[in-house]
C-alpha cells in the first residue's frame, strides 16, 4: 500500500459560485482547483483528499450550509474555520466583526503581509468587494457592489431580446451590434464603477497617503488590467490569506 503524501494544509475558500481548493505547505500553495459550490459535497472532498495526509484544513466560507461537508470529510485532520477571533496579522476596527465575510478577512490578512498597508483589495467575485486596511494595520470595512456577471445576467434574464454574454474586452465604446453595445456597457461601465469607488475610498481615508491597491477574483484580469489605479493582480490572494493565517494559528506539525 502506497504511503499517503503529507502536506501541512488543505485550503478551502467557498464562495457563492465556486469553491477554490488547494494543498499548501507553510511556505507556498499548490495549483488551486475550482469546484462549483452547488456540487461541493463531503464525497467530492473525500475524492480530492484521497492519497493525501493533511495536517489542517483551513476554511473560508460564505456558504454556511456547505460547512458540514468539510467536517464530514476532515477525518483525522484538524479543521480551522476562519473567524475574527483568530490571529489574523491585522487588527479589526469594525462594529460587529462577526458580520465580516471570512473571505474578506483572508484578503485583508494577505494584502497586509504580502504588500503592506494602507491597502485596498478589490475582489471580483459573485459580488465585487472592496476591503480596506488602514495605515495603522486595521481592517476598517469596505464596499460591496453587484458582480460583473450578476449585472449582465440580470439583463439577459429580465429582457426579451438581450442575449447572454461571454465577457471579453470590447472592440470599441460604440457597439455596432446588440452584443457589442452590451459588452461596452458591461466592461467600460464596470471599470467606471470600480474607479469611482476607489477614488471615494482614497479621498475619505487616504488624502495624503497612496494605498496599495490589489485585485483578485475571477474577473480581475479582464477588468483590472486597464485600471492604472490597481497596481497588482493576485489571482489566489484569498487562499494565500488562509495559508498566512494558518501559519499564525497552527503550530508546525500540529494535528487534531
Amino acid at each position: 500500500m502506497r504511503a499517503k503524501r503529507t502536506t501541512d494544509y488543505f485550503l478551502v475558500d467557498i464562495s457563492n459560485s465556486y469553491a477554490k481548493l488547494a494543498f499548501a505547505t507553510r511556505q507556498r500553495i499548490e495549483k488551486p482547483v475550482r469546484h462549483p459550490t452547488k456540487k461541493f459535497s463531503a464525497a467530492a472532498l473525500r475524492r480530492i483528499l484521497r492519497g493525501r495526509k493533511v495536517g489542517t484544513i483551513v476554511v473560508s466560507s460564505v456558504v454556511p450550509v456547505k460547512n458540514k461537508a468539510i467536517a464530514a470529510a476532515a477525518g483525522s485532520a484538524r479543521t480551522l474555520f476562519l473567524n475574527p477571533k483568530l490571529d489574523l496579522g491585522v487588527g479589526i476596527d469594525y462594529p460587529d466583526p462577526r458580520s465580516i465575510g471570512a473571505d474578506r478577512l483572508a484578503n485583508a490578512a494577505a494584502v497586509a503581509q504580502l504588500y503592506g498597508y494602507p491597502a485596498i483589495v478589490v475582489d471580483f467575485g459573485t459580488a465585487v468587494t472592496f476591503d480596506v486596511v488602514s495605515a495603522g494595520g486595521d481592517y476598517v470595512g469596505g464596499v460591496i457592489a453587484p458582480g460583473l456577471e450578476a449585472m449582465t445576467n440580470f439583463l439577459y434574464q429580465r429582457t426579451a431580446l438581450l442575449p447572454k454574454l461571454t465577457l471579453r474586452e470590447p472592440e470599441c465604446a460604440i457597439g455596432k451590434t446588440t452584443r457589442g453595445a452590451m459588452m461596452s456597457g458591461a466592461i467600460y461601465g464596470y471599470r467606471g464603477l470600480v474607479r469611482e469607488i476607489l477614488k471615494r475610498i482614497a479621498l475619505e481615508n487616504f488624502p495624503r497617503t497612496k494605498p496599495k491597491i490589489v485585485a483578485t477574483g475571477g474577473y480581475a484580469q479582464l477588468i483590472a488590467r486597464q485600471l492604472p489605479e490597481i497596481e497588482a493582480i493576485h489571482p489566489n490572494l484569498t487562499l494565500e490569506g488562509l495559508r498566512l493565517i494558518a501559519n499564525r494559528n497552527v503550530s508546525p506539525g500540529k494535528r487534531r
